[in-house]
């Protein structure tokens, strides 16, 4: 699924009664704590997805034409208080498709973001994971601040149009006062819309939660796929409870050792090197490229386009017009997946005519807009999750001093991801440290995934990974290719790795490469 992970970016106004409606009191400490772990679940029908997971229908049914079922976990709203206030996270699950007798417990996912709605996601890649089925339960879910599970809001769907359609590279002071403005103005209404859950979507909160959830489905250890985002909570999840890991898989993995500045950076020298990637493909087709007449010819006209943009929109999704903020995201949005470089193609060549329809089309994917106009609340929950996990505040001075940097990793996406840093800003709380720690000795072995084409975690993360994880932890594979992770790529030999240890406990050997 398309990430937001570490794109800084920013659906309905809630009060005081919402909030009440996914906050309720609990007991006392000690006694609210067991009574949690011994929750009993009421699988359900799932039902259509609300607002804030993206809308949409009821999932379809799965591929041997079993029901997908969901329930409500209840969990503390503060990790630190667990006689306080509890909050609801909601789960989805196919059940095994296996024998009982061959069945090992539940495998958890986590798709990433953060801000991604796990209880959507699952039911898109059912077909991609019916082999893990024969042995598990597949369980995913909406972490606390995302979708169902107590919602981050911020905007209406009205204010998030405006807001995505900013001039996020400012090119003189009038205009970096005005994208600090509107940048402080939504942080100042998620704070409003949503201040009692903002100090509590730290990803160490989500790995408690990850264990309570692991009691409740009645698991001994946690059996675990996280992707993107998801092998941060995963490590983060490893470092707290190192003795309760069973076999483990991280794909598209996060650099643990970086702080929000060197992500930012290690991105724009990603989604530069995916950039290189499509334009070399659309060249080397035996038909004539329609976008350029050479790799370097159509990276320069996008930058053309970019420019011309950035003086005057064009016509995009009525009634809204194309800018170049939008065209960057969607742009960015394109180079997630070689399955999406076509439509970049087509994209481009029709907005070099005046049609920005699909370049916008593409943004509104990255920022959760469904064609009715309404918004999930991916961009909020990404945001207030970021925000909460990350300590550094950056100020305009610190992106004049890091832009030329910025712009040598990528002159097309330097200034826009440079000037993202700013998002943290004025957030209304602190953040919780430099980077994740996951340092896990004891656990058991973890596979890491690295492909080497992946624009938004690049590869060189899935080495730190390894290395965070500790000696006899991470073990690494490789695979050499493009878009944003690897299993689902369907290499045979990445997945011939991942199935032989999540199924059958067999550790590949570090260092395996697959091509």
């Amino acid at each position: 699924m398309p990430t937001l992970l570490g794109l800084r970016t920013a659906a309905l106004t809630v009060t005081a009664v919402l909030l009440s409606t996914v906050l309720a009191g609990c007991g006392d400490d000690g006694a609210e704590r067991e009574d949690l772990t011994r929750q009993e679940l009421s699988w359900e029908d799932c039902p259509t997805p609300s607002d804030a997971q993206g809308g949409g229908t009821a999932p379809s049914p799965l591929p041997d034409g079993g029901e997908w079922q969901c329930a409500t976990m209840k969990a503390p709203l503060d990790w630190d208080d667990p006689k306080g206030d509890t909050i609801g996270l909601e789960l989805i699950r196919a059940r095994s498709s296996g024998d009982e007798g061959a069945r090992i417990g539940s495998l958890i996912f986590n798709f990433g973001g953060p801000g991604g709605s796990g209880v959507t996601s699952l039911p898109s890649f059912a077909e991609d994971y019916e082999t893990l089925r024969t042995r598990y339960d597949l369980v995913s879910f909406d972490p606390r601040g995302v979708g169902r599970s107590a919602p981050v809001i911020c905007q209406n769907d009205q204010q998030l149009d405006a807001y995505f359609q900013r001039d996020a590279t400012p090119d003189d002071a009038a205009e970096r006062t005005e994208l600090l403005e509107n940048t402080k103005e939504f942080n100042d209404d998620c704070e409003q819309n949503s201040e009692k859950i903002l100090p509590h979507v730290r990803t160490t909160d989500a790995a408690r939660d990850l264990d309570l959830m692991r009691q409740v489905l009645g698991d001994g250890k946690l059996h675990y796929f996280g992707i993107s985002y998801g092998t941060e909570l995963g490590g983060v999840y490893a470092h707290l409870f190192p003795e309760r890991v069973s076999r483990a898989v991280f794909d598209a993995v996060v650099d643990p050792t970086q702080n929000a500045a060197q992500g930012s950076l290690g991105q724009t020298k990603g989604f530069q090197l995916a950039l290189d990637n499509f334009a070399e493909d659309c060249v080397s087709k035996a038909e004539e490229c329609p976008i350029g007449d050479s790799a370097q010819d159509v990276k320069d006209r996008i930058a053309g386009l970019l420019e011309d943009l950035d003086r005057t929109p064009i016509p995009g999704v009525f009634p809204r017009e194309l800018t170049q903020t939008a065209a960057t995201s969607g742009i960015l949005q394109a180079l997630y997946s070689q399955e999406f470089w076509e439509y970049l193609t087509q994209g481009l060549q029709e907005a070099y005519g005046g049609d920005g329809s699909i370049l916008m089309l593409l943004s509104d994917s990255m920022n959760g807009r469904k064609e009715n106009g309404e918004y999930s609340n991916i961009a909020a929950a990404n945001t207030a999750i970021n925000c909460a996990d990350d300590k550094p505040r950056y100020d305009t001075a610190f992106v004049e001093r890091k832009l030329p940097e910025f712009r040598a990793a990528s002159s097309l996406f330097g200034d826009y991801m440079a000037w993202g840093m700013i998002t943290c800003t004025d957030w209304a709380v602190p953040g919780a440290a430099d980077h994740p720690v996951v340092s896990a000795p004891g656990s058991a072995p973890i596979l890491v995934v690295g492909n080497t084409g992946d624009p938004a975690t690049p590869y060189e993360g899935a080495r730190k990974m390894a290395e965070a994880l500790g000696k006899g932890v991470g073990v690494e594979l490789t695979y050499r290719g493009q878009g944003h992770g690897a299993y689902d790529s369907k290499n045979k030999c990445v997945q011939d790795a991942v199935h032989g240890y999540l199924l059958d406990g067999k550790v590949p050997r570090a260092g395996t490469v697959c091509a």
